[in-house]
């Protein structure tokens, strides 16, 4: 399901988060949740897991709480989700997550990037049929986790696929990790379920994951690679997702 392009994105997020590039993005995901679901992690799921993928990334306490400050700020900006639908050179296809306060304005540098790189928008909903919605999880291997008994146990909770796998470290040794996939409906779900186990989720994801993951060569791979990081580079932009393998 894509781990090569996973483990770039790993790389280059370490990378945005030692330069603080990122915490903008996850900022916003977390004043978003707090203000549709108030400002309390246990009592609000949505920004409990966003607390969650914020620290996986390094973020900073202060800038934690300062997001969560920001929703009931009298002048909180009224931040929104939308989704682009997008088609690329060699084949590939781009759902791209967005959140926003002014949509005219995230549409408009959208377009102009895809302009200059080759890329297209598509109709909303464009896509539907190649993508699948699944809740994502990620968290460290133990020496004492049982891969099969964590998978019967997790079955009857809407899990659908457990792997194996490792996380690139810069400076280390790889690190052992677990991947579950579920539908995406299962979230809430998984999230207990993993919680009263005593996991330690490092990611808690909904993710849009191709149902025909394509390959691309190297020099394909390197032109993609561009505008996925132009795009990125928008502070509107969260989550970009592809049919690459």
């Amino acid at each position: 399901m894509g781990r090569a392009f996973e483990y770039r994105k790993a790389a280059k997020m370490k990378r945005w988060g030692t330069m603080s590039r990122v915490f903008p993005k996850l900022g916003k995901i977390i004043t978003m949740a707090a203000k549709e679901g108030g400002q309390d992690p246990e009592m609000n799921p949505k920004l409990r897991t966003a607390i969650i993928n914020a620290k996986a990334q390094n973020m900073p306490k202060d800038n934690i709480e300062a997001a969560i400050k920001r929703a009931s700020a009298k002048d909180a900006a009224d931040i929104k989700e939308i989704t682009y639908d997008v088609k690329a050179h060699h084949g590939v296809q781009m759902i791209i997550e967005c959140a926003t306060d002014n949509n005219t304005r995230t549409v408009a540098n959208v377009k102009a990037i895809l302009s200059r790189n080759g890329g297209e928008m598509l109709t909303s909903g464009s896509l539907n049929f190649m993508f699948t919605k699944k809740s994502v999880f990620v968290f460290d291997k133990t020496e004492d986790m049982d891969i099969e008994e964590l998978e019967l146990d997790l079955i009857d909770f809407g899990l659908e696929e457990i792997e194996e796998d490792v996380e690139p470290q810069e400076d280390a040794d790889d690190k052992e990790i677990v991947r579950i996939y579920g539908e995406f409906t299962s979230f809430g779900d998984l999230t207990h379920a993993l919680e009263d186990k005593g996991i330690e989720v490092k990611k808690a994801t909904i993710e849009y994951i191709a149902n025909t993951p394509i390959e691309l060569s190297d020099d394909q791979m390197g032109e993609i690679d561009s505008l996925i990081d132009k795009l990125e580079d928008d502070e509107d932009i969260q989550n970009i997702y592809t049919n690459i393998n």
